[in-house]
């Protein structure tokens, strides 16, 4: 049963994929944006990687999807015509999803017991933390402890982009102000 939910979770993730590369309206491609995150979110539910999914609902689904809602709000409802061909960027594509299917192939199967994650990390983990962190719950103390500063920086990421857009609507507005004075 959890073979076929992510068989139609993935099939659902291609779909929104293609749709958010076939439409022209900038608008349906931030929503359709939104969906890809939730469905990648559910995607990671699926594969107990719970943490992640909610990052990824938060992150990827609520604020990339409000800062794209802010930017249109700003900016023209639709995609210009493309003036060059698509091929570079294509081929950009394809060599960097070969770079990365290529980087997983030496990876451990999932639920390999023998691999390095299951063999140094966890037991490490299992005995250190009750001693030095003192939480009862095992992915509590990762989460909060261990991984806090991996928390610190996704926030400063995150942070960064918001400023990041917001310095640039600031300037397209400055630049729309000239151009109304101008004419």
């Amino acid at each position: 049963m959890e073979l076929f939910i992510d068989i139609v979770l993935f099939t659902m993730l291609v779909m929104t994929a293609l749709a958010v590369v076939r439409t022209q309206s900038l608008f349906a491609t931030a929503m359709l944006s939104g969906v890809f995150s939730l469905l990648s979110a559910l995607l990671l539910v699926t594969l107990d990687a719970v943490d992640v999914a909610f990052t990824e609902a938060a992150v990827g689904a609520g604020i990339s999807t409000v800062l794209m809602l802010g930017t249109l709000a700003l900016t023209s409802r639709f995609e210009r015509p493309s003036t060059h061909s698509p091929a570079i960027p294509l081929f950009v594509v394809f060599v960097t999803g070969a770079t990365l299917v290529y980087g997983t192939l030496d990876m451990p199967s999932l639920g390999d017991p023998n691999a390095p994650a299951h063999t140094h990390v966890a037991p490490d983990y299992i005995q250190r933390s009750p001693h030095e962190i003192g939480v009862p719950n095992m992915v509590t103390a990762v989460l909060a402890s261990y991984r806090g500063y991996d928390t610190l920086g996704e926030t400063a990421v995150v942070f960064t982009a918001a400023v990041g857009v917001l310095l640039l609507l600031s300037g397209l507005r400055r630049r729309r102000r000239k151009e109304r004075e101008d004419t």
